[in-house]
């Protein structure tokens, strides 16, 4: 993020639209969005831009009276996020009068000295009512809204880019997309705050507290990368209507913006079919992975004879995706935490691995030689050549062969192995495709996982 972009923070109290309001102005469905007062715990951040300029907008919890040293947390952040806001939106209800909390968050706006818009929101709710009685909070430039009608929104962000620096927000070409997966109270949102060196999602030793997809971009070896932090995945069973949902498809749908996932197992719950579930997820969707054992510092007798003891172990739970590498990590102690950008950089680059036609088919040969492939009913396939696939973002190559469909899949794990000895995929999938030298190939219906 450039510091010239200016910051747009969304504030206001429980409930009364914000969140709407910033999805709205994204046109897309970014933060929760739900008939529950509270839904947004962690402030979300999101580039916009009208009439050609940029800025970020960022949207934030409910502001109310603190009721324990969670919520206390949480109040803390609405704070953080107007502190480091260029300009700030007061949002009330305009079919609600005047309460002490808007009151407050009127004056905490105002104490910045920083330019103050009051935007009164559910307009459509108010019709004949005198809204001139919010002009008590003493916000001078005001806006009247609907989001559910689409009104006030062009008029909002018109008087928004007449007071803000002109700015363009200029995204790396070879951003790193990392996401941290797992189930709820495993240490995800710590581990985030470990990689990306300040307070930006909530810590509480309580499952479920993210909720949305969090994140933020940190630079590393001269690298942009960004951090998703996501909402635990919990059993299908366990997933309770509304919220819950909503942030299991706001992890299902980080898996699919990420290049490089990290599943985060508690080393005191190894062994879990959830978080097998999560790196098959994972494996579908052609992302690499790093399995990540955290809260190490916690571990009952830890050593290093410990950590050679449960590799095997955690590695035959996951022989789905033994290409996976292992590591142990503290979000507290910081261990190995540095490391996982080291992999995650590593990974990446073998994702991006281009092989030349010739050298891969020089390959395919040899590896024919050494062990043909079988056949059925007198009727065996022959591989004639290979090629890779040069717009896909998952390692995948195309083998064009004759009675392709009698290929066991057996021997596709064979080629897979070879090839990944060969040229080296560790943390990523391989996908192969095998296809009738004579037919012709329609992209996306001949991949590997559909002929097994």
């Amino acid at each position: 993020m450039s510091k010239k972009v200016p910051i747009i923070a969304i504030v206001g109290r429980a409930n009364v639209g914000k969140s709407s309001l910033f999805n709205a102005l994204l046109n897309r469905r970014e933060a929760i969005v739900a008939r529950e007062a509270g839904t947004t715990r962690d402030r979300l951040t999101a580039k916009a831009e009208h009439r050609g300029q940029h800025f970020w907008l960022v949207d934030t919890a409910g502001i109310k009276d603190p009721e324990d040293e969670f919520e206390f947390t949480i109040q803390e952040q609405v704070v953080q996020a107007a502190d480091s806001a260029d300009v700030i939106w007061v949002v009330v209800e305009a079919d609600v009068p005047v309460t002490e909390e808007d009151r407050r968050v009127a004056r905490m706006a105002l104490r910045s000295k920083k330019p103050v818009f009051l935007v009164i929101n559910k307009t459509d709710k108010a019709k004949g009512a005198d809204l001139g009685v919010f002009d008590r909070l003493g916000i001078k430039t005001t806006v009247h809204t609907s989001v559910t009608q689409q009104r006030g929104l062009e008029q909002l962000l018109d008087q928004l880019v007449a007071v803000i620096p002109k700015a363009t927000i200029r995204e790396a070409g070879d951003r790193l997309r990392l996401a941290i997966l797992g189930r709820p109270n495993v240490g995800k949102s710590q581990l985030f705050n470990a990689l990306a060196k300040k307070q930006q999602a909530i810590v509480a030793d309580r499952a479920g507290t993210t909720r949305d997809v969090n994140r933020t971009t940190v630079r590393y070896q001269g690298r942009e990368i960004e951090l998703l932090d996501t909402a635990g995945i919990r059993r299908s069973g366990k997933i309770q209507v509304g919220i819950e949902r909503f942030s299991v498809i706001r992890s299902l749908s980080a898996i699919e913006e990420a290049d490089v996932c990290l599943l985060l197992m508690d080393v005191n719950e190894l062994n879990v079919q959830l978080d097998q579930k999560i790196a098959g997820m994972v494996k579908d969707a052609g992302k690499g992975l790093i399995l990540v054992v955290s809260k190490w510092d916690v571990a009952e007798g830890k050593d290093a004879y410990t950590r050679d003891a449960l590799a095997p172990q955690i590695g035959a739970n996951y022989d789905f995706v033994p290409w996976a590498p292992l590591i142990f990590t503290s979000a507290v102690s910081g261990q190995n935490v540095t490391k996982l950008f080291d992999l995650a950089l590593e990974i990446d680059a073998r994702r991006h691995k281009r092989i030349p036609t010739s050298q891969l088919n020089q390959w395919l040969r040899q590896a024919v030689d050494a062990h043909p492939p079988a056949g059925l009913k007198g009727r065996n396939p022959k591989l004639n050549y290979m090629v890779q696939e040069t717009d896909n973002p998952t390692p995948a190559f195309k083998i064009f062969a004759s009675q392709s469909r009698y290929v066991h899949w057996s021997y596709r794990r064979y080629l897979e192995r070879r090839l990944r000895e060969a040229y080296g995929f560790a943390g990523t999938p391989v996908q192969l495709w095998f296809i009738e030298k004579h037919q012709a190939h329609k992209h996306g219906k001949s991949p590997t996982k559909t002929n097994n």
